[in-house]
């Protein structure tokens, strides 16, 4: 989700210059590559680059295939075989052994269906999307590809920009069920195209019960990676906007915020106050919630203790996704290596990895890339 806001604000600053602009996206892959299809980059008509579609290899070439697409206002897809060792397609050898399907589209500012605009929607909103997007292999510059629509889990399926989307009701149920892109080929219009349902879901948000100094370095961390960051704490000497500036603050007692709450799939809780009772009292109101982390500093007698506490309070806390000591096996000491740790089994957690050394993964590093094609 970094990317995409970097994208945004890369748009945004571009048409306050009056440049055009275009988005180069991987909508499909065959094979291993660098970076897997949703991925993007952003070309203003001055050559300035945001996001990116490989390791670096592939930039150089889509910049300039890129300013033709501003100059002739159509999109273009690009096929990169990297499986070329010699690199005779564009000059460089990858290594990648992978066919990769780049989509580049012309960004009207004045076009209110753009797909930055569906990006800023992703962004903001607290639910999984799709956003679909089409193109043809066999018609590289196949006047009626690029982003189309962008559809929410509830959405009613209807005729959008020319096309009856409930005829795809079973892909688009499949994407949301499995949230795994999807990817369809079909006709339409006598077109043999390609659909790339893209799942999206919410940006990651971390709700931080304390306010201590360790917890500083987390925050900033954690806005690197653009994750929703909100920090409740009862010292309003510690939780402020001096401290963390960035972040949603709320002030109080767990009994006074925590109704207040609004907890969904991508949501993470973090206990970092140091104090037993309100972390306890989070916990107590932690279950019975579907909450896929809650991780707790401390060490492992301090969560056996207070699981003993609340068994004997009359509550269950088996179903808890309770991660104490939380954080991964790095050998963390200090505040900084420690949120690197807590940071990494959060990630893990979400992508449903184990978060091990790769070095020691049989089969491929990606096996999320292995896209449903129907």
């Amino acid at each position: 989700m970094k990317e995409t806001i970097d994208i945004i604000n890369a748009f945004e600053k571009a048409s306050e210059k009056g440049q055009s602009t275009a988005l180069a996206t991987v909508v499909r892959v065959e094979g291993s590559s660098y970076r897997g299809a949703g991925a993007r980059m952003l070309i203003t008509e001055g050559g300035e680059l945001s996001g990116a579609i490989s390791g670096g290899c592939l930039e150089g070439d889509a910049l300039r295939r890129a300013l033709m697409v501003i100059v002739k206002n159509k999109p273009l897809l690009v096929k990169y075989d990297t499986s070329e060792e010699n690199g005779d397609v564009f000059g460089v050898g990858l290594g990648c052994e992978g066919i990769i399907h780049v989509l580049i589209e012309p960004i009207s500012a004045n076009k209110a269906s753009n797909p930055i605009e569906y990006l800023k929607k992703c962004v903001k909103q607290r639910s999984p999307n799709i956003l679909v997007s089409i193109y043809s292999t066999n018609n590289k510059r196949f006047d009626k590809q690029g982003t189309y629509t962008l559809i929410k889990q509830q959405d009613e399926l209807n005729k959008i920009n020319g096309i009856d989307w409930s005829e795809f009701k079973e892909e688009i149920n499949d994407t949301f069920i499995k949230k795994k892109s999807l990817f369809k080929s079909t006709k339409i219009e006598g077109e043999q195209i390609d659909i790339f349902f893209e799942y999206i879901p919410p940006r990651i948000k971390l709700l931080i019960a304390g306010a201590g100094n360790d917890v500083i370095p987390l925050v900033e961390v954690g806005e690197i990676l653009a994750w929703e960051m909100i920090l409740l704490d009862g010292r309003p000497s510690y939780a402020n906007k001096q401290r963390f500036p960035n972040c949603q603050l709320m002030i109080g007692q767990p009994e006074k915020v925590l109704n207040e709450l609004v907890i969904d799939s991508q949501t993470a809780i973090l206990l970092m106050t140091h104090n037993y009772n309100y972390d306890k009292a989070i916990i107590k109101w932690a279950i019975g919630k579907d909450i896929p982390y809650l991780g707790m500093l401390g060490p492992k007698k301090k969560w056996a203790l207070m699981r003993k506490e609340l068994i004997a309070e009359g509550l269950d806390p088996s179903k808890l996704n309770i991660y104490s000591p939380m954080g991964l096996d790095i050998g963390a000491e200090s505040a900084e290596e420690i949120v690197l740790s807590i940071l990494g089994e959060i990630k893990a957690v979400f992508s449903n990895r184990k978060g091990g050394l790769l070095h020691k993964q049989e089969g491929r590093i990606h096996p999320n890339r292995k896209y449903n094609f129907k």
